[in-house]
């Protein structure tokens, strides 16, 4: 696994503070990306939290994702939160250290009074002393929130004075760009009132409580007001690997109204693999919400979703387009880019399956739509140490690829040669991976090349696809 240090500097740290005139929380900002380029440290937001209580417990939780380990976890995890500015709303992501859990909390209008919401993405401290104090705020008493510099900091400080290192392993940035394309494909399985959500997200084992594989949930079920578990899939079933990891949410429960349960389509007992699945808890102007990986050892970066995205030209070229009419919209609109842009709706979803893979737009299940945020990392990271993608790229430099219509030969660099059959735009290999996964974590490295070289062809190298279907 590659891995680098980053450094995130802050101009001062993140403090929670009470004066004469009440309380008054400072979350400080890195450099990020604003409307106007980027900004050592963007100001975002200063007014009042609605709900500070339950502000305080999301904002905790999603720190506690960030620190976490579900996987190995003696193996010590910490990367600061991003918070992104979307004009109406604030959101904060974090992924853990296993790359197994991704999180983020959404303070809606709502839950924010008396300042006006910037626009941009940035990291922002939460730091050990100020995990402490936010803990501790046993009542509702207004809460002040900054989200960047105060006027202070912004005239009177020539640097920051806070300095992090931490470890960015690429296969947390993949994870990022794989959990938003899979959860495009997620819809409402499930809704529980107040009392059902604390039931169940209570009756859930602890960090400590079960091990892995022994008695977990696999799978749970609507059941009249709640969720039961059950060991096979059935229609309308979300799985459950893992239910540990959703101890952050644990915080929030004595604010949480509502239960929201998301995940792909189970068609019953023979959809038997595991998937992810996103458990929402709604709270009073906020919504806080835990995407699931399929396995506790799995993180997202291997799944494979955005590999097809990231092979295509087309999309590559259309991504380029729309990214320049995105504004950090809150909620993108389909319809209104393709009228912009010229693309059809269709060109247009891929080319925001595009811009997914390299961290600029995420995906919001609860209004079932993509918004804008640019993460503070070298998204071209994502693409370039993504070993099938590259892989493939090579096999196609290569001239490994050889097509005859509705089969292909791959001849891998060690001379073995694995077959490839298209059936109804579906590719399968007969390759190890394929025959472990039968696409459940995206297509192999040989799939990926036939696509390239078959629209390489179909792009204007048919002259060298002769009749016995080379392709080179």
């Amino acid at each position: 696994m590659t891995r680098s240090l980053q450094t995130v500097a802050y101009r001062r740290a993140s403090a929670l503070d009470s004066d004469a005139t009440g309380r008054r929380l400072g979350l400080e900002t890195s450099q990020g990306a604003t409307p106007t380029g980027a900004e050592d440290h963007p100001r975002f937001f200063a007014g009042f939290l609605t709900s500070p209580q339950a502000a305080s417990a999301a904002l905790l939780a999603v720190a506690d994702v960030a620190a976490a380990r579900y996987h190995q976890p003696r193996l010590s995890a910490s990367l600061d939160p991003v918070v992104t500015g979307n004009g109406d709303r604030l959101r904060f992501e974090s992924f853990s250290g296993c790359g197994g859990v991704y999180a983020r909390l959404d303070v809606l209008t709502p839950g924010l009074d008396g300042g006006e919401v910037g626009h941009g993405t940035t990291n922002v401290d939460v730091n050990n002393p100020l995990r402490e104090a936010l803990s501790r705020i046993g009542t509702d008493d207004p809460l002040h929130l900054r989200v960047g510099p105060d006027e202070l900091a912004v005239t009177t400080l020539d640097g920051p004075v806070v300095e992090k290192k931490v470890p960015l392993p690429d296969r947390w940035l993949r994870g990022f760009a794989e959990a938003q394309v899979i959860a495009a494909g997620f819809d409402l399985r499930a809704e529980l009132p107040a009392g059902e959500a604390v039931r169940f997200l209570r009756g859930l084992p602890g960090a400590g409580g079960v091990r892995r594989g022994q008695g977990d949930p696999r799978w749970v079920v609507p059941a009249g007001r709640g969720l039961r578990p059950t060991t096979r899939p059935a229609p309308g079933a979300v799985c459950l690997p893992g239910p540990q990891r959703l101890e952050a949410l644990r915080r929030v429960l004595r604010h949480a109204t509502a239960l929201r349960v998301y995940g792909p389509a189970v068609n019953g007992a023979a959809d038997t693999a595991a998937t992810a699945a996103a458990w929402e808890v709604v709270l009073p102007g906020m919504r806080l919400t835990l995407t699931l990986s399929p396995d506790v050892s799995r993180g997202f970066s291997g799944e494979g979703g955005v590999l097809t995205a990231l092979a295509t030209d087309e999309a590559a070229a259309d991504a380029e387009l729309v990214s320049v009419l995105l504004a950090w919209e809150p909620r993108i609109d389909v319809a209104d880019l393709a009228a912009s842009s010229g693309l059809t709706p269709e060109r247009v979803r891929a080319a925001l399956v595009r811009l997914g893979t390299s961290g600029r737009v995420g995906y919001d299940t609860a209004e079932a739509a993509y918004f804008h945020r640019e993460l503070p990392y070298d998204a071209e990271r994502v693409e370039r140490h993504n070993p099938r993608l590259r892989t493939a790229r090579e096999l196609v430099a290569a001239d490994a690829v050889t097509l005859d219509g509705a089969l292909a030969t791959v001849t891998a660099a060690d001379g073995h040669r694995h077959r490839v059959r298209d059936e109804a735009g579906v590719l399968s290999c007969s390759c190890l991976w394929w025959a472990k996964y039968r696409g459940g974590r995206g297509p192999c490295k040989h799939a990926l090349a036939v696509r390239m070289a078959r629209r390489g062809a179909t792009a204007g190298s048919a002259g060298t696809a002769g009749t016995g279907g080379g392709a080179r």
